[in-house]
């Protein structure tokens, strides 16, 4: 059986994280999304895949490849304009033969579930009980089959969604045949659903307890918090004397913690970096390649990608970071609002009362520049020394 993953997408949500990126190679625990559903997937019993790539898809293909890193075999079909899932679909058409797998590349599901999912014989999808179904796909349950699909429905009549997570036969090419543009001029799997609902084999379902939906970039961290815990210790670095590692740590070849700093683990910190000295690294921290965490330093509970420097004097707490930034001495970003309230960004509430900056590709911050809670930063942008910024900052933009 082989593995459809989709990984074609930008990511518009995730802005301005995937400027550079698809939204699959956002990192989550030092490794991007799409490798964690990957591994899970091989270890499940897949060694076959197709991955439908589109947005900088030469990112997934260089770091993938053929699939020999991982023991498996990977192929690429090309969406090269963006007319939904279901023609995502469409287009594998012609190398998957029998039942094949489905399944969106942002999502995290454990092997468990697809060993059960890789039992059924009939199109089935997968579902989840969820607490808050806004901006989901809520599925309606009649005995052993599915009998509608809501998208985004203002009152859905259940709590259980749409994984976007499938086991199809080749019924479902039929389905996408039949279905038209949608209002958004696309071709959405969830109508293919509908048109499955009332073939004569119906659509089955299989409920399933492990899922990890990435929508936003306040989600990264949430993943994080989930997969870190359980982590392996690994040092393949330099650790100076006079350093303090509580917890599991993994430090990357050719990284060099120097002493005075202290790291609280579960943390991960890539190759090539330069850490400390006297630097405090807390829990739920990722480093990327090629950083620099220099003294005075405190980074909680964030994602700093590669090539970045935190240089001096620097405090990061529950923020996402791009890549090739650098923050002047003294840059500080604010985690949590005075009346201890939900954080909100761009009118969405985020459901995280700590949540610090979302930061793009290269930005660049003079000293004593002070960051509000909830700030979305551009690529590219310049944060001029003294400044306070909050909102969201455009990319390029220059502020003194």
């Amino acid at each position: 059986m082989k593995a459809v993953i989709l990984a074609a997408g930008e990511g518009q949500r995730m802005r301005p994280l995937t400027a550079n990126r698809p939204k699959v190679m956002l990192p989550v625990a030092g490794k991007p999304i799409v490798e964690h559903l990957l591994v899970e997937l091989k270890e499940a019993g897949i060694n076959e895949f197709v991955f439908v790539v589109g947005y900088c898809d030469q990112q997934v293909r260089s770091y993938f490849g053929d699939g020999a890193k991982w023991g498996i075999r990977i192929e690429y079909s090309a969406q090269r304009k963006q007319l939904g899932t279901a023609d995502a679909i469409r287009i594998v058409a012609e190398v998957v033969q029998g039942n094949f797998l489905v399944i969106n590349g942002d999502v995290m599901v454990n092997r468990a579930d697809i060993k059960s999912l890789m039992k059924h014989q009939t199109d089935t999808m997968s579902i989840t009980k969820v607490t808050d179904p806004r901006g989901l796909g809520i599925v309606e349950l009649a005995g052993d089959k599915v009998v509608n699909i809501w998208e985004k429905a203002l009152k859905p009549p259940t709590l259980l969604a749409n994984t976007g997570f499938y086991l199809f036969t080749p019924a479902v090419f039929k389905a996408i045949a039949q279905t038209e543009k949608s209002s958004r001029g696309e071709y959405e799997i969830t109508d293919s659903l509908k048109i499955l609902v009332k073939s004569q084999s119906g659509l089955g379902y299989l409920e399933i307890k492990t899922w990890v939906d990435l929508s936003y970039p306040w989600d990264l961290l949430r993943a994080n918090e989930a997969i870190m815990p359980g982590m392996a210790a690994e040092n393949l670095g330099e650790v100076e004397p006079g350093v303090t590692i509580k917890g599991p740590v993994s430090i990357g070849r050719n990284t060099v913690v120097k002493s005075g700093a202290y790291i609280e683990g579960p943390v991960i910190i890539g190759e090539d970096c330069r850490i400390g000295p006297n630097c405090f690294i807390r829990a739920c921290t990722t480093i990327g390649n090629g950083c620099h965490v220099g003294a005075g330093v405190e980074l909680k509970n964030s994602i700093v990608m590669n090539k970045t420097a935190v240089p001096h004097l620097n405090y990061i707490g529950d923020s996402v970071i791009g890549e090739g930034c650098n923050f002047g001495a003294g840059t500080k970003i604010a985690n949590l609002r005075l009346d201890k309230k939900n954080i909100v960004v761009n009118g969405i509430d985020t459901r995280r009362r700590k949540l610090g900056a979302i930061i793009g590709d290269n930005v660049q911050t003079g000293i004593n520049t002070s960051i509000n809670v909830g700030t979305v930063i551009g690529s590219n942008a310049y944060i001029g020394p003294g400044a306070v910024v909050k909102g969201i900052i455009s990319p390029e933009s220059r502020i003194y």
